[in-house]
């Protein structure tokens, strides 16, 4: 709001000039009179040269959706408007948990209460916010989890809805981040299991969770195992099989004997949302609907001419390739899980080596 809006419009705001620069020309007095529609009037146009003040508008909060038509970007001003409204609702969450004071809701109940119906998992949470508090490994393990999953969801988003300018544009960039963030995300996941794996060793009470989910998951372990076996043996011979099949055809000059499967879901989804180079002719891709028609002018203008070029990342086309690439990425997922989470489950001893707990390992 403060700096890359007015430089995405030309204006520059500086340490010698940052007070005198209002972010929006009534300052803030539609937000103390309530009137907040207005920060969201006269938002940039669709012929806006970014950096410039041509076509430029001087809305700071707006919710226009799709993509800026020059940069192949988000719209500065809807992420403004996104970053905000996530800020009000952690201000009200913040106030809605009981801290060291006894107002608010109490975590260790909330979780108490955490009880699937039908039984499957037992008595759910019960207890594990005792067996959380006094476990710092498993306070770490969460942490890293949670991170690794975001760090993960980074490099899915920073392609897939990019909010920096003209980088849609840049694949080498993209490629980079993509593989930045996922190597990032795998080195903290491998840490959260680890963390994970010294808690059920060292700090793991089994009558503090009796049949809670941690419970469960150690009762059900092998079945957890060896449904991972067979994910990643599935995975492993199908993908590896096709592709040393096709190199072998193309090796020996018979390109059209490839088995070349198209990701038919993942295509009908973008042409539901407008991609017309499949021919899939449905929702948005149908030239004759409704919501194609009202897709041009009322809603979502430049969406379509957007996710249509093929010179940035929106809705890159796919095929067989892709196809290949996502099952090889999900072989290589799986095995890793399937090492870890056996790595923590048979730690103290398994049908193998029950005793393994008592030996000097």
């Amino acid at each position: 709001v403060h700096v890359a809006i007015p430089a995405s419009r030309g204006e520059y705001v500086r340490w010698n000039n940052f007070l005198g620069v209002f972010p929006h020309p009534q300052g803030l007095g539609p937000l103390f009179s309530g009137q907040w529609n207005l920060y969201a009037q006269n938002p940039d146009s669709g012929s806006h040269l970014f950096g410039t003040s041509q076509g430029a508008g001087t809305a700071i909060l707006t919710l226009l959706g799709g993509f800026h038509p020059q940069t192949q970007s988000l719209w500065l001003t809807d992420i403004a408007h996104h970053h905000l409204a996530i800020a009000f609702i952690f201000l009200v969450a913040g106030h809605m948990y009981r801290t060291n004071f006894g107002i608010g809701h109490s975590i260790k109940d909330l979780l108490e209460a955490h009880i699937p119906p039908g039984g499957r998992l037992g008595r759910g949470h019960k207890g594990l916010y005792d067996t959380i508090n006094n476990s710092i490994h498993f306070q770490l393990g969460l942490a890293l989890a949670s991170l690794g999953v975001i760090t993960s969801l980074v490099a899915q988003h920073m392609y897939s809805l990019p909010a920096y300018a003209f980088i849609a544009q840049d694949f080498t960039t993209q490629a980079a981040l993509y593989t930045h963030h996922q190597y990032i995300a795998g080195f903290i996941m491998t840490g959260a299991f680890a963390h994970g794996a010294i808690f059920f060793i060292r700090d793991y009470n089994p009558e503090q969770n009796e049949d809670n989910v941690l419970a469960r998951m150690l009762d059900h372990k092998e079945a957890i195992i060896s449904h991972l076996s067979w994910a990643s043996l599935f995975l492993g011979f199908h993908t590896l099989g096709l592709y040393v099949h096709n190199d072998v055809m193309l090796a020996f000059g018979t390109p059209e004997k490839q088995i070349l499967i198209e990701p038919i879901f993942a295509q009908w989804i973008q042409s539901a949302h407008g991609k017309t180079s499949y021919g899939f002719d449905v929702l948005l891709s149908s030239t004759n609907g409704p919501a194609f028609n009202a897709g041009r002018s009322i809603w979502l203008p430049g969406w379509l001419n957007a996710i249509n070029e093929n010179s940035n990342s929106l809705f890159l086309t796919i095929g067989p390739g892709d196809f290949l690439v996502h099952h090889a990425i999900a072989l290589g997922l799986h095995t890793t899980t399937l090492i870890l989470v056996k790595g923590a489950l048979d730690a103290r001893g398994s049908k193998l080596m029950p005793d393994k707990k008592d030996f000097w390992l």
